[in-house]
Order: structure tokens, then sequence, then C-alpha cells
């Protein structure tokens, strides 16, 4: 004689529409984000962090914007000298000259071709220029203008930039960061050299602007949240490009996609150490091998 079976009957929750997965990927996905950004919060100290006011390092500063000091290039790498920093974004060229810092591997603002907002713009053919008003808070920008004259056996002579004001009615501007692209967009009748795309031309490699450089000090927690803050960043880069308001989204978008890349691998060190050889063959130096922690 068979017995009821009081087994409870195994439910299944009513499949999920397309729309219905896709919001719920997007809210779980969503409260991660925020997670990660709460993790970042207040993470540095005891360490002091620099970085530069320019649209192209947003993706490497993502959840820690409150915790760090932005400055122009040269006055970041001045605060690093005189140790009041203990890790800043600087020119792959202050590590070089320098022989006191060490460089997080791995990160790195590089372009590989135009970069766009590292340019020369001229009004006579470059063979003729004479003279070249610089951008004084440049450092690697500035180095890579002197080598790839050098290569084409020039040496025009370089005066310090009185202001960006003036540059429109100046003959030949040497110009970084977000104010060169303002001078691009706007209306002007030079010609632009673009220092990325003379590099490509003549290495075939890419360029590497920027570096964490880091204090020889221990710093193994400082190493790994500016990781993860980078880390942040790529994986939010959507966020920065609808979010920030240089230029226009169209521009962010393909400036921060295309132009400029946020990687340190085997083809950004063989652009470093062809750069190495350059600055030595010219006679910008002394040059120092750089020391790449993990």
């Amino acid at each position: 004689m068979s017995t009821p079976d009081n087994t409870p009957k195994l439910r299944l929750a009513p499949p999920e529409t397309p729309e219905e997965l896709a919001h719920r990927f997007e809210r779980e996905t969503r409260s991660l984000l925020l997670q990660r950004e709460s993790a970042l919060e207040n993470s540095l100290s005891p360490f002091r962090v620099g970085s530069v006011p320019y649209l192209n390092a947003a993706p490497l500063t993502r959840g820690l914007e409150d915790q760090i000091v932005f400055v122009p290039p040269s006055a970041l790498a001045e605060k690093l000298r005189r140790d009041e920093l203990d890790a800043a974004l600087i020119s792959i060229t202050e590590v070089l000259l320098t022989e006191r810092y060490d460089i997080l591997d791995g990160i790195a603002v590089a372009s590989l071709g135009e970069v766009q907002s590292v340019l020369l713009a001229h009004c006579q053919p470059l063979e003729e220029i004479r003279e070249i008003y610089c951008d004084p808070a440049s450092l690697a920008g500035l180095h890579l203008l002197k080598v790839l004259l050098a290569e084409h056996g020039l040496k025009p002579e370089l005066k310090p930039l009185p202001s960006y004001q003036k540059a429109p009615a100046l003959s030949n501007v040497f110009m970084i960061g977000d104010p060169a692209l303002e001078f691009v967009r706007a209306s002007h009748a030079h010609e632009i050299w673009d220092l990325g795309t003379a590099w490509y031309d003549l290495t075939r490699l890419p360029f590497v602007y920027a570096v964490w450089a880091l204090r020889r000090i221990p710093n193994e927690p400082l190493r790994r949240r500016l990781r993860e803050a980078r880390n942040f960043g790529l994986d939010t880069l959507d966020s920065i490009i609808s979010t920030r308001t240089e230029f226009d989204y169209a521009f962010r978008k393909d400036y921060l996609e295309w132009h400029i890349h946020y990687h340190l691998g085997s083809e950004e060190r063989r652009g470093i150490a062809r750069f190495i050889e350059l600055l030595r063959k010219h006679g910008f130096g002394p040059v120092h091998e750089p020391r790449f922690m993990p």
C-alpha cells in the first residue's frame, strides 16, 4: 500500500526576462563599484601623493581625488624632490635624470602615436625655426621635443612661455596638457607637430610621458592602493568620460579611449629604453637606469 509523499515539491523561481536580467546585473555592478570606491576613501594615509590637474590623469586617481595634491608637473616634481610627497605622477624624464625614485611597474600615461596634448604649434617650417616658447611646467614633453629636434639636426633656442594667453601671437610654441588641447581646438594659424606621432614615426614604439614615481621608503600598501585606483578608473572609464567637464563628451571619449593608455608593459619599457638611448646620444644627461617596483 502506497503512502502519501510528504516531500516538499521543488518550486522554481519564474524565469527572468532579458530586461530583468539586465537591471539586476546593473544593480549588482553598481553596488560592487560603490564598495570599491568606499574602500579607496582615506586609503592613502599616512602616505602623501600628488598628481597633475589634467584630464589624462583622471583614470589613475579615481576614488582618491580628495586625498591627492594636484599641481602642474614641474611643481609636482619640486614637491617630490623636497620629500613633501611620497609618490607623484611625474614626468618619466624626472625619474631618469634624478636617480632617487622607483617606478610603480605596470602603470603609466602613454600613447602609441598621436597624443594631441603634447605638441609644437609652429608657423615656420621646422628647419627654419630659431626659437620656441615652451611651457615651463613641462618635463617629459620638453625633453622629448629636444630629442626629436636633435634627431632632425635642429637646435633652436628654447625660451619660457610667458603665458598661454600669449601663445596665439607667437610663431612657435610648445604646449602640454589641457592648455595644449584647448589651443588646438580653438582657431589658430599654426601647424601642429604632434610629438606622440613624431616619436612613433621615429621609433615605432609607444612614448611614456608620466609614471608613478615612489620615494625609496617602505610603501607596499601605497603601491597596492595606486593599482586599485587605476583598475577602478579603467573599470569606470565610461563614467569618467560622462561626468568630467573638460571639453565635450565626444572629444573626451576619443582622447581617453584612443589617444592615451595607462599600462606600462614590455613595449612601453622598450620605448623608455629607446628614450634613454637618445637622451644619452644627444647629451641630455646624465641618464640613470629606471628601477621598477611590482
